[in-house]
């Protein structure tokens, strides 16, 4: 997440909601891309220092356990740039250039010099960002899966480029018999009706098979990975989207809630701010009497009971609504009354670490340090696949 300003509910119900929950699932890393905000903010840095220590207090407030998740900052890790340099090299001008956000964001941020690399190269730190941990999977919307497959497609070249290590076939099949006689006899077959009919069932079946083997090295599953599909080793593996669901917050002004459209309502808001903004949030131009009939589908309130009411609840607004039997007033009150029991946890958990602010630069010095680790383990298979170790 960009560290530019104060979280708001839309980052809440938009991503860290879902983050809280992944972290049970699986080994999840969590970062501030404070480099990715240069991309487009490179002339106005005085944000990101301030901003950073804030956000993973809200991060916390949500309910991020850093016993669970790995947090860190994005510059104290410095392998996420060499690697974003040795992608540099391979990656055709032609992928950047026609990832969708590029133009779009040309259009929305006019006011903004991007004419830099760091902006048409910033694809590129992404994958950086995921291929560096050797993640396998990646929470996206729907419409950011575009951004994973181009993180596939660069993972797929640099294997393709650089996987051929001297003696590849002999390491692959020395690496077979170390599953054991059933998976090594399982995983020749299913290599077998992939490489000879295309069977894309058994591709998947095997490498589930692979996913599921936890006394493999590195390096062997990596042979394996690749040698499936009749690659070389798979120094980089190819991530995929974790769908999850996105809900569009509205703002009080019924674009999308963001910071830069003032719209906002953050996360850790006190409750008289919360009223004050929703009572005074645009509704329906169409009832500009209490007595007029109203529509919930032209009220930027209404987005907000589809994420904070219960069923019977959106039922009494749209009657009520629809028949001019209750004001705005009332219809925004079991809003307010929702977003303020929400953030009522929250306020109780960010206390701790807003009255003890190395607590969290701990948290965060420890978690720079886990993702270091790992991310040294990936540079130096990536080095010495390149050629670059000099050993």
């Amino acid at each position: 997440m960009r560290p530019t300003g104060r979280l708001h509910i839309g980052h809440y119900h938009g991503a860290l909601k879902n983050w809280v929950k992944l972290q049970e699932e699986y080994e999840c890393l969590y970062f501030a891309a404070d480099w990715h905000v240069l991309t487009t903010h490179h002339d106005d840095t005085g944000v990101i220092a301030d901003t950073v220590w804030e956000m993973f207090v809200d991060w916390f407030a949500a309910g991020i356990n850093p016993s669970r998740a790995t947090v860190f900052i994005q510059s104290r890790v410095p392998e996420h740039a060499e690697l974003t340099l040795l992608l540099g090299m391979i990656a055709p001008v032609g992928w950047l250039e026609r990832v969708p956000t590029y133009k779009d964001q040309q259009q929305k941020l006019a006011d903004r010099d991007l004419s830099n690399y760091g902006f048409l190269g910033y694809p590129l730190m992404q994958a950086a960002d995921i291929l560096i941990y050797r993640a396998n999977m990646v929470p996206v919307g729907e419409d950011q899966v575009s951004h994973i497959e181009l993180v596939r497609e660069l993972a797929r070249r640099f294997n393709h480029i650089y996987g051929r290590e001297p003696g590849f076939e002999e390491k692959a099949k020395a690496a077979i018999k170390k599953l054991g006689a059933r998976k090594a006899r399982r995983y020749t077959e299913l290599r077998n009706a992939f490489q000879e009919r295309g069977d894309t069932a058994a591709l998947e079946a095997a490498k589930e098979l692979l996913s599921g083997t936890q006394n493999l090295a590195i390096g062997d599953s990596e042979r394996l990975f690749g040698y499936l599909e009749g690659t070389g080793r798979m120094v980089l593996p190819e991530p995929g989207p974790l769908l999850t669901e996105t809900p569009k917050v509205p703002g009080l002004d019924g674009q999308k809630m963001s910071k830069s459209y003032g719209n906002t309502i953050f996360m850790r808001e006190e409750p008289a701010e919360v009223t004050k903004k929703i009572r005074t949030m645009q509704t329906d131009p169409a009832r500009v009497r209490r007595s007029d009939k109203g529509d919930p589908n032209r009220c930027p309130v209404w987005g907000l009971h589809q994420i904070y009411s219960d069923t019977a609840t959106r039922d009494w607004v749209v009657k009520g609504c629809t028949t001019a039997g209750i004001g705005c007033l009332e219809c925004k009150q079991p809003v307010i009354d929702a977003i303020i029991r929400e953030q009522e946890p929250m306020r109780e958990r960010a206390q701790r670490y807003v009255d003890d602010p190395q607590l969290v630069r701990n948290i965060v010095a420890d978690g720079c340090e886990r993702a270091r680790k790992l991310a040294e383990e990936t540079m130096r298979d990536v080095r010495g696949a390149m050629g670059l170790d000099y050993t």
